[in-house]
């Protein structure tokens, strides 16, 4: 999973992102497409980008994509 525009970031970050992709992928996969899901993750990640404060960047998208994920899905 690639993050458009994103700021070269942790190694350590971006395999956290790529695990709240495939979390989000089999939680949401009956209703969103995984291209769908990459979008949006790859949406959180832009608002987070500046974040001078790494760590929390994983945990801030995987929460603000599930809120968009399941307002999509309503």
């Amino acid at each position: 999973m690639t993050r458009a525009g994103a700021v070269a970031t942790d190694p350590r970050e971006d395999e956290a992102i790529r695990g709240v992709y495939e979390q989000l992928k089999a939680a949401y996969g009956e209703t969103h497409s995984p291209g769908d899901i990459q979008a949006v993750v790859a949406g959180a990640c832009a608002v987070f980008g500046d974040g001078p404060v790494r760590d929390f960047i994983p945990i801030l998208v995987e929460h603000r994509a599930r809120r968009i994920l399941d307002g999509a899905s309503g």
